[in-house]
């Protein structure tokens, strides 16, 4: 599930713009060896109803592009989450919540779980720092 090629801060820009290119971004790493249903198994899907949601053919579960990431049930826009996780992984900058919260206009606590989210993800993981963001952002997250 690795995105091969690393984001660059051009890159990175262009996803801070636009939740759709995050959620865009994120399908293509979930789904790069092919969408297979949690549900029941089958590997035929269509369009679901939300932007980059497939829809089992069988079964008819839809899974967003979201789902089991670490962006599952955040409440907030999904280019505002990854900004914090660019920073937080791929920068290593210590901001604050609060500078956080400041930059992107979200509450601080906000702001701050999210952070933490991703700081317990990346301790679970230990892998080369080059395609950290990536596994990251592909890591079920587990409350």
């Amino acid at each position: 599930m690795l995105f091969n090629e690393e984001i660059t801060p051009q890159k990175a820009q262009e996803f801070f713009e636009s939740s759709e290119k995050v959620l865009e971004f994120i399908a293509g790493i979930k789904w790069t060896d092919g969408f297979k249903c949690r549900k029941c198994g089958n590997t035929n899907y269509c369009e679901g109803k939300t932007p980059f949601s497939r829809r089992c053919t069988r079964c008819k579960a839809e899974e967003s592009a979201s789902a089991h990431t670490i962006f599952h049930n955040i409440k907030f826009p999904a280019n505002k989450a990854f900004y914090i996780a660019y920073h937080v992984c791929v920068l290593g900058k210590e901001f604050s919540s609060y500078n956080f919260s400041e930059q992107l206009g979200l509450n601080q606590m906000t702001c701050w779980k999210f952070r933490k989210r991703i700081q317990e993800c990346s301790s679970r993981i230990n892998n080369s720092a080059n395609n950290k963001i990536q596994l990251i952002l592909m890591s079920e997250y587990r409350a």
